[in-house]
């Protein structure tokens, strides 16, 4: 039986990149010490992977930045080895939630993993099956930017996307990328690749497909920063590994094996109930307005948030965005009381 694709690329990567781990793991002892010190959300800063990824004489420039966000992606994912499958009937609902287009920063602070690997069957990526994705933060240690790291797992290759995390619109943290994009392909004297990312970002419906990509794959990350208690079970949740004392010092010791979680198992199955009662109830008569009840159905999934803490303007710092997923509702179902609360009726 062969690896699971996320298992099979950190193989390849390791062979591609020898040393490559024993060298990540070195930076990571020297956090704070002989390196720069950077946030505990951030498992490596890529300014040590383009090190390990540049060391290569001769290669080119544009190829080895994208290898720097796939080597860096899998070296965050490595200690953990997480793979997330979201229960089908969840899955589809959370991944058609329309997401509002400023990003929630905080929410993104929250991942269960320093790097997550998310399954995700029945999506695409610029038009190609896409078979899952890497999720992991970036601090850049010399501007104190933040970055929500993206790695789409096609059938060809490892595409990465970088998103810069801020106060701004979706589509603009796209379009922060590409400027991103053509200043670092016009830095490396790549003229060509710069006007084909110019032309890109003039193609509208292009960037609208995209956007809308983006968007499934970022809803499906939303609910695991805001649903932690959906991930596995009440005793066997993800989180980072802490590091042990050996004879050379403190380490972090990556997995051995992948890990499967399975993500919103209770909600999935209360979903279908209720879309089975829904699809086999029957219209029925208000007996005291002798009016029709409305149909049987269930409403659209939505994203809610609300900021917590005290708004004093000294004390802003610590309100904190509080995301959360509203399940389907049902509507008009008459057996009220037999319905899982996560998704109980609404009587109308």
């Amino acid at each position: 039986m062969s690896a699971p694709r996320p298992k099979q690329h950190l193989i390849t990567a390791g062979k591609l990149y020898p040393g490559a781990w024993r060298q990540i793991d070195a930076f990571r002892q020297d956090k704070g010490k002989d390196l720069p010190d950077w946030p505990e959300w951030c498992f490596l800063p890529l300014g040590g992977v383009h090190a390990i990824v540049t060391a290569s004489p001769g290669a080119d420039p544009l190829a080895q930045a994208a290898d720097v966000g796939r080597l860096g992606a899998l070296a965050a994912w490595r200690v953990t080895q997480g793979i997330y499958r979201f229960d089908p009937a969840l899955y589809e609902r959370v991944a058609e939630t329309p997401v509002d287009r400023d990003i929630p920063c905080q929410v993104l602070y929250h991942l269960p993993e320093w790097c997550v690997y998310i399954e995700t069957p029945g999506l695409t990526f610029t038009g190609q099956p896409l078979h899952g994705f890497f999720a992991h933060l970036e601090y850049d240690v010399n501007s104190g930017g933040h970055e929500l790291r993206l790695v789409f797992d096609c059938d060809d290759q490892l595409t990465p996307l970088p998103l810069h995390l801020g106060s701004w619109p979706l589509a603009e943290a796209l379009d922060r990328a590409l400027d991103e994009s053509m200043r670092q392909a016009t830095m490396a004297g790549y003229t060509r690749a710069t006007g084909q990312l110019q032309q890109g970002r003039q193609d509208q419906a292009g960037l609208l497909a995209l956007l809308d990509e983006l968007e499934h794959v970022i809803s499906l990350l939303l609910f695991l920063c805001s649903q932690p208690d959906e991930i596995g079970t009440p005793g066997q949740r993800p989180s980072n590994p802490q590091p042990k004392r050996t004879k050379q010092g403190w380490r972090l010791f990556p997995a051995e094996k992948t890990r499967e979680w399975d993500v919103g198992v209770r909600i999935g199955a209360a979903l279908r109930r209720a879309y089975h009662a829904a699809e086999t109830g029957q219209q029925s008569i208000d007996p005291e307005t002798g009016k029709a009840r409305p149909r049987p159905h269930v409403r659209r999934a939505h994203w809610h948030g609300f900021w917590k803490g005290p708004k004093a303007p000294e004390r802003v710092a610590e309100r904190k965005f509080d995301l959360r997923w509203m399940p389907p509702i049902p509507v008009g179902i008459e057996d009220y009381d037999a319905m899982p609360a996560v998704v109980r009726p609404v009587k109308e």
